[in-house]
């Protein structure tokens, strides 16, 4: 049940009818696996938690770096060199004490990741390395958890959601193959703050409409955010019956 204290503090969202109580202790109940505290984790892990998403497990094995402040906002001057796990915790607690928070601080191999996704009920990629991305993508195919994947990059950002409890849902390979662009970083290409800022806001809106159970999540579509002109594009993506990691899974 929820506490007096939690009906007060989620009480704006509980008044909507798509989340009400049974959506809200849905919430509560959830486990969720975020992949990546930086821009784009940063507002996923805010969002998610000031929402009552009731477990969030952290990973991320950088530290925070004063470059990072331009666009990581779940840190600060003062968590500068600080792992970014334990700076995002100080961050969440403060802002939701009745959370349980756990920490991944180690970069993650196929063990460890497919052990992390096992224990959760959504996964929500944020990093920016295509390696980590493809790897994320074939633990969530295994246990057949959906994947939130949001990336950003100079005035250009892109959102889509990978269900593997939908027959007809792509995975992320479906869409991107194994890469046909060199990879860029933010410290290479640039990027600005408020663009991984919404991005990642809407990554967290796509968590919680699969987690509480309403709306229409962005299965097999990607939304592509322009950011210079303020446009919105959607392009419908499909399974890929060949697909490599998710071909044979779907039967």
């Amino acid at each position: 049940m929820l506490s007096d204290e939690e009906l007060l503090r989620y009480s704006r969202q509980i008044l909507l009818k798509q989340v009400d109580i049974d959506g809200q202790l849905k919430l509560k109940q959830s486990r969720v696996l975020i992949v990546g505290l930086g821009g784009l984790g940063s507002p996923v892990a805010l969002y998610l938690a000031a929402a009552g998403v009731g477990e969030l497990h952290l990973a991320d094995f950088d530290r925070v770096d004063l470059t990072n402040l331009q666009r990581q906002v779940a840190h600060d001057t003062q968590s500068v060199g600080l792992h970014k796990v334990d700076s995002a915790i100080a961050r969440l607690s403060s802002l939701n004490p009745l959370l349980k928070l756990v920490p991944h601080r180690a970069a993650m191999d196929a063990d460890s990741l497919e052990a992390a996704v096992a224990a959760v009920d959504l996964v929500l990629d944020c990093t920016d390395n295509f390696a980590v991305r493809e790897a994320v993508n074939a633990a969530c195919v295994v246990a057949k958890k959906p994947l939130v994947s949001g990336a950003a990059i100079r005035l250009e950002g892109q959102l889509s959601v990978f269900d593997p409890r939908v027959a007809t849902s792509p995975c992320y390979h479906c869409l991107y193959g194994h890469g046909s662009e060199a990879e860029l970083s933010c410290s290479e290409a640039g990027v600005l703050g408020p663009l991984v800022g919404m991005v990642g806001s809407l990554q967290a809106l796509e968590a919680l409409k699969l987690l509480a159970g309403f709306g229409e999540p962005l299965v097999g579509r990607l939304l592509l955010v322009d950011a210079l002109s303020s446009r919105f594009r959607e392009l419908k993506v499909r399974r890929d019956p060949a697909c490599a990691v998710c071909g044979s899974c779907h039967g």
